[in-house]
């Protein structure tokens, strides 16, 4: 066993970049080259550790679907991925999949035998080698995104509204993420007809190296400040726009966090909290009003008004917020008329001098008031009760690594 030191990871394809420090490692190994994307139904094998183990597994497959697929690493990233039959188990992660003596893919993803059997992914050489390449200046950008999204055009009637021509081409915009590279070059209603002169189909298909894929395998290969050129039918009218690419911030909001502190506050025993998809899978709020606002946070652009959905996700009973359950799971809209927008909102609001607070959710009912001197003086006695060391953390900060946290072996 040989420490490792963690170089990069990328959370939103599930890779990362480990540096092994002692020479002997790489005694005697031969480095293994990469392949292409292998055809449908041809043969690869799996290697690794399932389950644990002291000598290697090797288990054979073969390719059967070549596909966008969302990565649940981040539950909300989807990039190329290649399924295939091959067992994939814990212990298989990050193993090589093999064709021929090259590396086709990493293992990283199946499901259980109660949903599927037989179904596994690994991520795939262009992934790879995209990771690889945006590294190689220090640091991990992250995938960019036209941050749009996109319908089929395959009816008929839709396609003659639209005075499109009968050759099976074109995708019609849907939103334009006002928080997106698009944003001033797109519309709702637009017609792509190509994007980097590859034409794009009637069901948002390209062909590309030879393979139909998805249209957003080509901005997938790009890199922030790259550009792409679309070619657009808008008011019956062709246009040609160049976008230059970058990330979508409000998609990393619906992702799931790693190596950060939670963020929170602490006030006269309630717990604030930003919405995001820990916390969603740790408290399993039943508030619709909740689930509407983290699932059309994006496609709504409810972003523009809340970057940051504050929560009253806790009460730790004290005599100072007795009655007050109730407002558990209500989203903050604003203390004494000033919106809340963001967590940094809510703490500077409750650093005003003032002989009250008053608290207003999002929705009916009346608001939430508290008295700054009553909250002061059950202030010790809630840390001391409920061991809260730090009243609040308005800054996502990575964890202190630990030795352990620092290598793997």
């Amino acid at each position: 066993k040989y420490p490792a030191t963690v170089l990069f990871v990328a959370h939103d394809c599930d890779l990362a970049l480990l540096k092994v420090a002692s020479p002997d490692f790489f005694k005697n190994m031969i480095p293994l080259k990469f392949g292409g994307i292998p055809d449908l139904e041809s043969t690869v094998s799996a290697y690794g550790y399932p389950l644990g183990g002291e000598r290697m597994s090797v288990t054979t497959g073969i390719v059967s679907r070549i596909d966008f697929t969302l990565y649940t690493h981040s539950s909300v990233d989807s990039h190329l991925a290649i399924q295939i039959s091959a067992q994939i188990n814990p212990g298989n992660s990050g193993g090589p999949v093999m064709q021929d003596a090259k590396v086709m893919g990493v293992a990283f993803q199946g499901y259980s035998g109660d949903v599927a059997q037989g179904v596994a992914y690994m991520i795939p050489t262009p992934v790879i080698r995209r990771f690889l390449k945006d590294v190689e200046d220090g640091h991990y950008d992250r995938y960019v995104d036209l941050g749009i999204t996109w319908w089929k055009l395959q009816n008929p009637a839709q396609r003659h509204f639209l005075g499109l021509k009968n050759d099976d081409r074109g995708a019609l915009v849907g939103t334009v993420i006002a928080a997106g590279p698009a944003a001033n070059s797109l519309q709702a209603g637009d017609v792509l007809l190509a994007i980097d002169d590859h034409p794009i189909a009637s069901d948002a298909t390209v062909e590309l190296e030879g393979s139909r894929v998805d249209m957003p395998e080509v901005v997938e290969r790009k890199f922030k400040g790259d550009k792409v050129k679309l070619d657009v039918w808008r008011d019956k009218k062709p246009l040609t726009v160049t976008i230059e690419l970058g990330s979508v911030w409000p998609y990393l909001y619906l992702a799931h966090g790693y190596d950060v502190k939670p963020r929170y506050i602490v006030y006269g025993g309630l717990v604030f909290q930003p919405l995001t998809l820990d916390l969603i899978d740790a408290f399993q709020p039943t508030d619709v009003r909740i689930r509407h606002y983290f699932d059309y946070f994006v496609l709504e652009q409810i972003y523009l008004e809340h970057p940051e959905i504050v929560i009253l996700t806790n009460v730790l009973p004290d005599p100072t917020n007795t009655y007050l359950a109730p407002y558990r799971s209500s989203i903050v809209d604003e203390v004494n008329g000033k919106k809340i927008r963001k967590l940094n909102d809510l703490a500077a609001a409750f650093a005003e001098n003032t002989d009250r607070f008053v608290v207003r959710m999002i929705g009916d009912g009346p608001p939430l008031v508290l008295d700054p001197k009553e909250v002061e003086s059950a202030r010790e006695r809630i840390k001391t009760r409920y061991n809260v060391l730090v009243e609040q953390n308005l800054e996502e900060q990575a964890s202190k690594p630990t030795p352990a946290d620092q290598t793997k072996s």
